[in-house]
Order: structure tokens, then sequence, then C-alpha cells
């Protein structure tokens, strides 16, 4: 069992996607050019002055490759500080180095936090001999010694921390998209089952009426036809969703039309929905869509909102496009982030595999709002 754990763990696949370097690396690696270069000019009693400053300064821009190339980063900087404590062991000084330099830990962190099994397998055991040496070679008392040990494993221990919650994270997010997808083929699958029993009776009944009527059969043929070509459009569209074995259920799906049902005046919040435009010609699948949207996007109002008053839900149809506005007069923090939860990712899935748009976000007036546009003949 150990075995096979030690294995799994050896072919672990690197975080996904892991960030290029960015704005605020750049950041970091300009502010630790310049604590390296302060301390150097005027900290005393610095071993090896220049070159210890050197070193921190020209060692610093390894940073901003720290998630694309962990293993190399956090080799690179600790034999480079393995080294620099070396060569000082052997001209008979210690201590060299800036405390600048404390920086290698960030490189440990990201190698645990972005690197593949085997990455974080061989970075950890040049971690483990770079700590020996430097124990052995540059000794001062046994509360240096643990208290270094402790900082190199709270590093180690934050990156695997945040390693687990991002892929918890990214899991959750997959079983989300994966239920949209589920959710959208199983309306999709209504709907075709629909005209297809229409193709039925319809085929039925012409040949019924074809002896005594036969017009009446030809306008059965022209109604056939009809359906067959809404079906096949709809067909075209099932097969950009992923759909499981379940047996699907053949109740009548909500649409646009339903979202009067969800107004009131009591409790509060007030909850106001303003249907707008031709909303008769919705095809199914962006019928449903529609009240999936506003209906998610409503209760997180209901449920985030802080001291609203009133939601609104708007729907309106224009220029090919059905647009869903669902708003609140609740109270905004402008220091807290945008939520990012599974509601608003579920909403955000959904909207993008008919090919529409989702923003969501605080209004400059206040309140919190989610726009959703979605194509009117998404489904064709």
């Amino acid at each position: 069992m150990i075995t096979t754990a030690l294995r799994s763990f050896w072919d672990e696949p690197g975080a996904a996607d892991p960030p290029p370097p960015a704005r605020r690396d750049r950041v970091l690696v300009g502010a630790v050019m310049v604590a390296a270069l302060l301390e150097g000019a005027f900290v005393e009693d610095v071993t090896w002055r220049p070159v210890a400053t050197v070193v921190a300064v020209a060692l610093a821009p390894v940073l901003l490759w720290r998630r694309t190339h962990p293993l190399v980063c956090a080799v690179v900087g600790l034999g480079t500080g393995l080294a620099l404590g070396l060569a000082g062991q052997l001209a008979g000084v210690s201590g060299v180095g800036l405390a600048t330099m404390s920086y290698v830990l960030v490189l440990v962190y990201a190698l645990v936090r972005w690197g593949s099994g085997r990455q974080i397998v061989v970075g950890l055991v040049v971690v483990a001999v770079v700590g020996g040496l430097s124990a052995v070679t540059d000794y001062t008392g046994p509360a240096e010694l643990f208290g270094g040990l402790a900082v190199l494993a709270a590093a180690v221990a934050a990156g695997a921390a945040f390693r687990f919650r991002a892929e918890s994270r990214r899991r959750a997010f997959d079983q989300i998209r994966s239920q949209e997808r589920v959710g959208l083929a199983r309306d999709l699958h209504d709907s075709v089952a629909h005209h297809v029993s229409a193709i039925a009776v319809q085929a039925q009944t012409g040949r019924t009426m074809a002896r005594r009527r036969p017009e009446a059969a030809l306008e059965a043929l022209q109604v056939i036809e009809e359906e067959a070509s809404r079906t096949l459009a709809e067909m075209r569209a099932m097969v950009r969703v992923l759909r499981d074995g379940s047996p699907a259920e053949y109740a009548p799906q909500r649409g646009v039309a339903d979202l009067v049902s969800l107004a009131r005046r009591d409790p509060a919040p007030v909850v106001e929905v303003e249907l707008a435009g031709d909303l008769a010609g919705l095809g199914p699948q962006v019928d449903a869509a529609g009240y999936r949207i506003a209906q998610e996007a409503l209760t997180n109002a209901l449920r985030h909102a802080r001291h609203a008053s009133r939601v609104e839900i708007r729907v309106a149809e224009g220029a090919g496009r059905l647009r869903i506005r669902v708003s609140d007069d609740g109270r905004t923090d402008p220091g807290r982030p945008a939520p990012h939860g599974f509601g608003l990712l579920g909403m955000t899935e959904r909207v993008e595999l008919l090919g529409g748009t989702l923003r969501a976000g605080p209004m400059p007036e206040g309140g919190w709002a989610v726009d959703a546009e979605v194509p009117m003949d998404a489904n064709r």
C-alpha cells in the first residue's frame, strides 16, 4: 500500500495551468533587489559585503519563473546559497550572505505548490542536502538550527496546503461544469423527445386520413418536415454537451415566462420581475437557460445581499439576443473581492455553452448585478 502511494505521488502531474510571470512578480523582484541593495549598503557586519550583495541581487529574477519551472528555480536558488556558504568556509569565514536571501523560501514553497511529483521529490532531496550541509558548515546553536528547520518546514507545508486547496476547488469546478452540461443535455433531450412524439402523431394522422382526405396527408407531411428540421437543429446542439446514462425526466421544463412566479412582495426583499420584447420565439435551450440563470442569480442575491430591500429581474429581447439582468440594492463592500462561488460558475458555464457571455459585479450606485446575454438562435 505504501509502495502504491509513493508510486502514485511520483507520477503526480504538476499543478494545472501555472500562471506566467505577472506584474506582481516583477514588483516582488524589484522589492527584493532594493532590499538587498539597502542591506548591503547600510547594515553593519555583513560578511563579504560586495559579493553577497551582488549574488542576492543577481539571484532575485529567478522568482519570475518559480511557477513554470519550480524545480530549476529551487535548485538554482538553494545551490547558489550553498555555494556561497561553502566558499566562505573555504576562506575561513562564516555567515556569508544577506538576510534578504531568505526569499529562497519562496522557491521552496513554489516547488511544492506547482511542481510535479518527481520534481517535488527531487527538490526536497536537494533541500535536505542543502539544509544538512548548511547545518554542518555554519552551525550556530540548537535554537537557530531548529528555528531554521521550522521555517523550512512551514514553507513546504504552506505549498502543500495551497496546492491541496487549489486542487479541491478545481475538482469541484469540474463537477459543476459537468452537472451544467448534463442539465443542458437533458433539456435538449426533452425537447427532441417532444418533437419526435409530434412527428409520430402526425405520421399516424396522415396515414389515417390519406384515403378520405389526401390534402390532410399533405398537411401532415408539412408538419413532419418542420418538426424534423427543428429536431435535427437541436440534435446538432446536443452533441456539444455531455450526457450520462441516467433516465431523463419528461416533465415540462420551466422557461422565461415562468419567472413571473418568482415575484413577491413579502418577505423582504421585494422581488420584481419584468419581461420585455418578443419572448415567444425562444428556443427550448435558451428558454430553459434563461429561467435557470435568473433563478440562480436571484438565489444568490437573497442569500448574500446585505440589507437589500429590492431585487429586480429584467429579461428582454433585442438584436437577436436574450438579455437577463438580476440586480439588488444591497450594501456592497468596496474592499471585498468579487465572489467566485459554484453558483456563479454554473451560470457562466451554461451561458458559455450557448455562446453567450455573463458578467457579475458591484454597481456604481450600490448593490450587485448579474448580466447575461445569450444568442436567440443558440439551439440552431
